[in-house]
């Protein structure tokens, strides 16, 4: 019993229960990362150099030399990737160096953009040494089991989805998105997830943290507007998530699970009260389990995610930034939308379409653009939705790519554009409500 409830307690109380630091809400765990970040800043880009240097030549060696001590099950899951993916670490190493040394035009390795990207891979480092280390607590001794028994009549029916499921959503809420796609992926690579659960969960339910939509309202000169401004997300988001599982592409991926994994079984239907198979679920996980092996995990989650999303959100992230700050790419996309938002009333229907699609690239584009906007209320619809849309290359996409979760670049596309459209009218309906 200790065994389930002393790690579980410290999981939640590490990735789930809100602090107050500086009148600040976070948790435990974003703080871990950003007093690090803060500690290491003077030699975090020489480390996200490093680290891409290292997932590059790793990479080469066990795909072409393949010496003795890399036939290790270690080493393959590191390094073992498509020539596709090989080339796009080279060029995350390329643009981690460019970047770093300032080589280059300025509108490459720039603050609003190779700038930005570097220090995202920056804090990303510190997020996941602290996450994978800690996730074992979340995963390995129960509480998942436990949860998912409970929380199966709310998530199964609503959302298509186990109830274990609710605890990634909570990590990535409270916590960071990124938290919960490496939540999501670590459980699908063990068996708990099928490859439909893995997608729906890992695009639908990874929203971003609490602190960060406020710092979306402080671009938006909206902070005095938090609460309806949350609720509007809270609603966008629920109908999304109700909706996005049932159609195409999430709807169309098959119920197997990870090559090679052994499928968990779920103890979510019996004629026994549901807290008693919670309780035992849980005793049982948390008797199978080693506290050596938790450890192993957390490091190999660590070294996971440093080497295979470090570079592709160094590589997609640069590329995805500099086409929506230096291209009028993402303008042109956001003009089929200037009649749909008169139609829909809302004030300066122009300016906001040139924000409706950069989200994409990054979230944090469509505030700065749209911060110069005079309408309050377009200004309210345009954070809304940035936060709904929730796939965005310079982080969450990019993880996801370089994540096991069954997901490619093109559904991602297909799902941004889905949540956009799906979202939208909600928001503005809610935006006329208010305003």
């Amino acid at each position: 019993m200790l065994k389930f409830l002393l790690p579980s307690i410290v999981g939640i109380i590490i990735f789930i229960t809100p602090i107050n630091v500086d009148g600040e809400i976070t948790i435990p765990i974003a703080w871990l990362a950003e007093t690090l970040d803060s500690f290491l800043s003077p030699i975090l880009g020489e480390l996200i150099v490093t680290i891409t240097a290292i997932s590059v030549i790793g990479t080469i060696l066990y795909r072409y030399l393949y010496p003795e001590w890399m036939r290790r099950s270690l080493f393959e899951s590191l390094f073992s990737v498509t020539p596709v993916w090989l080339v796009i670490r080279i060029i995350g190493f390329i643009f981690a160096v460019a970047i770093l040394f300032e080589w280059g035009p300025e509108w490459f390795w720039g603050e609003a953009t190779g700038g930005e990207i570097l220090g995202l891979a920056s804090f990303l480092l510190t997020i996941f040494l602290f996450a994978g280390i800690f996730l074992p607590l979340l995963m390995n001794f129960g509480l998942l089991e436990f949860t998912g028994v409970l929380l199966h009549i709310i998530m199964r029916p609503l959302f298509t989805m186990p109830g274990r499921s609710s605890i990634d959503s909570l990590a990535s809420w409270l916590g960071d998105a990124a938290i919960g796609v490496l939540l999501t992926s670590q459980q699908y690579e063990q068996g708990h997830y099928t490859k439909r659960e893995a997608a729906v969960l890992g695009t639908t339910f990874n929203i971003v943290s609490i602190t960060f939509t406020i710092v979306v309202l402080g671009y938006l000169d909206l902070t005095h507007m938090f609460l309806p401004y949350y609720i509007t997300i809270i609603i966008a988001g629920f109908v999304a998530a109700i909706i996005m599982p049932r159609i195409p592409p999430l709807s169309r991926k098959s119920e197997e699970y990870y090559p090679g994994a052994e499928p968990k079984t779920r103890n979510e239907n019996s004629d026994q009260p549901a807290i008693t198979r919670a309780w035992k679920g849980a005793l049982t996980r948390a008797g199978d389990a080693s506290t050596q092996e938790a450890g192993r995990n957390g490091i190999r989650n660590v070294m996971e995610m440093w080497l295979a999303v470090i570079p592709i959100v160094m590589t997609l992230g640069t590329i995805m930034i500099i086409i929506a700050e230096h291209t009028p790419v993402f303008q042109w996309l956001g003009l089929p939308f200037i009649p749909i938002l008169e139609l829909m009333q809302v004030p300066e229907a122009q300016a906001a379409s040139e924000a409706m699609l950069i989200g994409f690239a990054d979230m944090l584009l469509p505030a700065i653009i749209a911060s110069d906007i005079q309408s309050e209320m377009t200004r309210f619809i345009i954070g809304c939705l940035s936060i709904s849309q929730l796939i965005y290359m310079s982080e969450v996409g990019g993880m996801i790519l370089g994540s096991k979760i069954p997901i490619t670049f093109w559904q991602l596309v297909m799902i941004f554009l889905l949540r956009t459209i799906i979202t939208l009218p909600i928001i503005v309906l809610c935006a006329h409500i208010i305003f």
